[in-house]
């Protein structure tokens, strides 16, 4: 994984599911822990992106509900009290070890308007030169794009996994990384077949990688394995390495800039 390793500028993602307990409520210690090896990071050089599903997963435990709300304005007002919770404990813990965080709030038109990705550019640029932590979400309370998202194969904003492909390739990142619920991609599904065994390369997202990803989505989050594909697709097409790893522990993240075998790397298509 020495392109990965040697990588400079990183995006990493994480899902609603690495950010909560089961109960829905946040998980205070895992979030501490990835805010520490972030910083960590950033420390010794990398210019590092977070992008960070869970507002409205948390905005749901904040409130009290039982599960996520099910219509379009509970998801956008769930969302609203999330992002506020998040990015408190994000600018909290990252202070902890020494870092600034910003919130970047993003939607469709901010990437495909002309003028507003000029302006998006900009703003990451002036971000990583006073050293600061970019934190990425969409913005759920006013698009209802990844609220609504359905099936396709087209890289959209339906969901956080293609938003941080999209964000990876604008700002011109070396690596892509997903921590996830699961170790990477497998050949079968290992909950449900003993043989299945983990793919630790991947040279080229094919219709029969495509064909390994299963179901979509956990209930506290929106994505799954197949969203992921389609933004390493998407990500390793415009020459960005990708990596699916387990996010439980975050400090196997150094392991990976350390050029260790981690999860499932897709490699960039030069």
């Amino acid at each position: 994984m020495s392109q990965v390793k040697d990588a400079k500028r990183i995006v990493c993602k994480v899902g609603t599911s690495t950010l909560t307990h089961h109960t829905g409520k946040t998980n205070l210690r895992r979030v501490d822990r990835l805010a520490a090896v972030l910083s960590d990071l950033h420390n010794a050089g990398k210019e590092v992106v977070l992008v960070s599903s869970g507002a409205i997963g948390v905005g749901a435990g904040k409130l009290g509900l039982p599960d996520r709300p099910r219509d379009t304005p509970g998801k956008q007002a769930a969302a609203a009290v999330g992002q506020c919770e998040l990015m408190s404990l994000y600018s909290k813990m990252f202070g902890t070890y020494g870092n600034v965080v910003s919130q970047l709030l993003l939607t469709r038109d901010d990437v495909e308007n002309q003028t507003r990705r000029g302006n998006l550019l900009n703003t990451f640029s002036k971000l990583f030169a006073f050293g600061a932590i970019p934190i990425v979400n969409e913005n759920d309370s006013v698009s209802t794009e990844e609220l609504e998202a359905g099936g396709g194969e087209a890289i959209t904003f339906g969901e956080n996994d293609a938003l941080a492909a999209v964000v990876a390739e604008l700002i011109g990142a070396d690596a892509l990384i997903f921590l996830t619920d699961t170790d990477g991609l497998f050949t079968a599904n290992p909950a449900l077949d003993e043989e299945a065994t983990l793919l630790s390369v991947v040279s080229c997202v094919t219709e029969d990688i495509m064909a390994l990803a299963g179901g979509s989505g956990t209930n506290r989050g929106s994505g799954g394995m197949i969203t992921k594909l389609r933004a390493a697709k998407s990500a390793t097409q415009a020459g960005i390495d990708v990596v699916v790893m387990n996010g439980t522990v975050p400090e196997n993240l150094y392991q990976l800039m350390e050029g260790r075998q981690i999860g499932t790397h897709f490699k960039a298509i030069c």
